[in-house]
This record gives structure tokens, C-alpha cells and sequence, in this order.
């Protein structure tokens, strides 16, 4: 009897609890249904992709530091010799490039990735030009490095070809970084205000060419297609065309070594090991730049996810891998090499 006492008062008062609260304000913020489970079907995609931007944001960090470290201790190498040859002169320029489009791809990526960071058109602008000037730069010094051996094996090791020159030489690695300049210089006059996706973003949008599949200004569609045909399509081209033609060389040679006697093998060895560096490295470029047109013609930088996060690795893989194979390759990673004076 007391039991049952006790719970009908226990009842008038929550009914009186609720009753005061409706009358001060309603149940607005009250919920008294069970919370339902935080669970939803998109969870599990949202965990992927967020797995997915992690792996690459990884991934990203590595090339940077590797890349970074690659490309200076090549230049350091390099800068170590009382006088640059022509062959050293050019990779100089290119890691130079590398190590410009590295840092300026980083710098980049962070800004697209991280709305967070406040980034106005003309910050965009100016690392987008940093950036366009290092590939530029990596690619026609990879193409010159390319042509520059093929001309050495055509002819005789021992006979000058006009790359030889220390004139022509650096007139020829001027023009590329010149020509660098140059062509991303339009990089300054793209709108960026009109293309993004999200309005309130504050990040640099994630295609830089704004020249989507539904819209695309003339002005872009010109400058993008440009830059394609002529320092990705174009480069590529020459660089196959190079390839082949050393490695035909390569093959003849080495088969004509193997019927003579072990001296003339030791001889050649050390051009022999630059070579099959310069054409790892010629195929590495090409690998990785027709990746990364094929991701500009057949797919929607606006519609790919992790868009940003894929053209770095692309853009910067050959960049940071590079100088390892050319400084391995050609001996410039030795100890003996560091450690020596510049005069000597």
C-alpha cells in the first residue's frame, strides 16, 4: 500500500515537472526520445575517403621531404666542381626546377586542401606561376638532357657535339628557364573568383585552369590546351623518340662489347652507367607525365575527389625521385664527391 503510494506521487510530480517547463518555454529543447544511433550508410564512405586524404596527405609529406633532400644534395654536388660541364650544367638547372616546383606544389596543396587557411586570388595566383615555372623547368631540361645524350651516342663518345660548348650550354639552359617564365606568366591574368565551387571558401580552388567539362572560359580552354600539346605532349614525344633511339644504341653497343676484349668494356662502363641512369629517367618522365594527362583530359578536377592530393603526387613524383637516379647513375652521390675542395 505504501509501495503504491509512493509511486503515484512519484508520478504527480514528473507530470508537474513537465507542465512548468512547457508552460516556461515548450520542449524545445528537451528530447525525451531515445537518441538514435550515430550511425548512417555514408559512414563508411566518409571513413574511406578520410583514410584515403590521410595515405596521401603521408604520402605527400614523404616526397616533400625526399624530394627536397634529393634535389639539394644534387645541387650541392654539382656546385662542388671547380667548372660545370655541359651535362652538369643541366642538371643543375634541373634540379633547381625540381626543387622550386617541390616547394611551390606544397605550399599549394596545403592552401587547396585547407579552407582553414585564408587564401586570397593573388596568393593563388603567384604560387600557381611558381609552380607551372618548376614543371616547365624539369620538363624541357629533362627533354634537353634526353636529346643531349641521344646526340652523344649517335656520334662517337670521344667526338664534340654542339652541346658541348660551355657557350651553347648556357645559352641553352637559359632559354629554358626563360621560356619557363614566359608561358606561366598567363597564370597571373586567370580569374579565379568565378570557378569555385563553394563561395565561401577560402581555399585556392583545386583546378587552377577553371575550364571544367560544363564551363570553360575561351581565354582558359586556350592557355590549358597549350600547356598540354606543347610541354606535355610535345616532350613526351621527343623524350620516347630519345629513348628509343638510345636504347637501340645500348643494345648494339653491348653486344658489340661483348665480342671484344674486357678492356674496351671498362672503358665505356662508366658513359654506359650514366646513360642507363639517363634513360630510367627518361622512362620515369614518361610514366609519370602521361598520367597525369590522361587525369587532365578524362577526368573533372571538380567532380574527382582528392583532386589536389592526385596532381601533386603526379606533378611532383618524377621531381623527387629524379635526382637519385641521375646522381646515383652518374656518381655524384659519392662520398668522395662531398668531401673534396671546390678547386680540386
Amino acid at each position: 500500500m505504501c509501495s503504491k503510494v509512493k509511486v503515484d506521487l512519484l508520478s504527480t510530480s514528473a507530470l508537474k515537472t513537465r507542465s512548468s517547463v512547457e508552460k516556461s518555454g515548450g520542449t524545445q529543447g528537451i528530447n525525451y526520445s531515445v537518441p538514435s544511433s550515430p550511425r548512417s550508410p555514408s559512414s563508411p564512405v566518409l571513413v574511406l575517403l578520410s583514410g584515403q586524404r590521410r595515405a596521401m596527405e603521408a604520402v605527400r609529406i614523404v616526397l616533400s621531404v625526399a624530394g627536397g633532400a634529393g634535389n639539394a644534395a644534387l645541387m650541392l654536388s654539382l656546385l662542388r666542381s671547380a667548372r660545370l660541364k655541359p651535362f652538369e650544367m643541366f642538371l643543375l638547372g634541373l634540379s633547381v626546377a625540381n626543387l622550386e616546383e617541390i616547394a611551390a606544389v606544397d605550399v599549394y596543396s596545403v592552401l587547396v586542401s585547407r579552407s582553414a587557411v585564408s587564401a586570397s586570388s593573388g596568393r593563388c595566383r603567384d604560387l600557381k606561376f611558381f609552380t607551372l615555372v618548376g614543371e616547365i623547368g624539369s620538363i624541357l631540361f629533362t627533354v634537353v638532357i634526353s636529346v643531349y645524350r641521344c646526340q652523344k651516342l649517335r656520334m662517337r663518345v670521344n667526338r664534340p657535339v654542339l652541346l658541348d660548348g660551355r657557350g651553347p650550354a648556357r645559352a641553352l639552359a637559359v632559354s629554358c628557364a626563360a621560356l619557363a617564365l614566359l608561358f606561366a606568366s598567363p597564370t597571373l591574368l586567370i580569374n579565379l573568383d568565378w570557378g569555385h565551387s563553394n563561395a565561401s571558401s577560402r581555399a585556392c580552388p583545386a583546378d587552377f585552369f577553371q575550364c571544367s567539362s560544363s564551363q570553360c572560359p575561351t581565354r582558359n580552354r586556350i592557355y590549358k590546351y597549350s600547356f598540354l600539346l606543347l610541354f606535355i605532349l610535345v616532350p613526351l614525344l621527343v623524350v620516347t623518340l630519345s629513348g628509343a633511339v638510345i636504347m637501340r644504341i645500348l643494345v648494339m653497343r653491348t653486344a658489340f662489347a661483348n665480342r671484344e676484349s674486357h678492356v674496351l668494356q671498362r672503358g665505356v662502363s662508366g658513359f654506359q652507367r650514366s646513360t642507363v641512369a639517363i634513360l630510367a629517367a627518361m622512362t620515369l618522365f614518361q610514366l609519370n607525365w602521361t598520367v597525369y594527362l590522361v587525369l587532365q583530359l578524362a577526368f573533372d578536377p571538380n567532380t574527382l575527389p582528392s583532386w589536389s592530393q592526385l596532381e601533386f603526387l603526379v606533378t611532383s613524383f618524377y621531381s623527387a625521385v629524379s635526382p637519385y637516379v641521375y646522381g646515383i647513375g652518374n656518381n655524384l652521390f659519392s662520398r668522395t664527391r662531398f668531401t673534396r675542395t671546390t678547386g680540386a
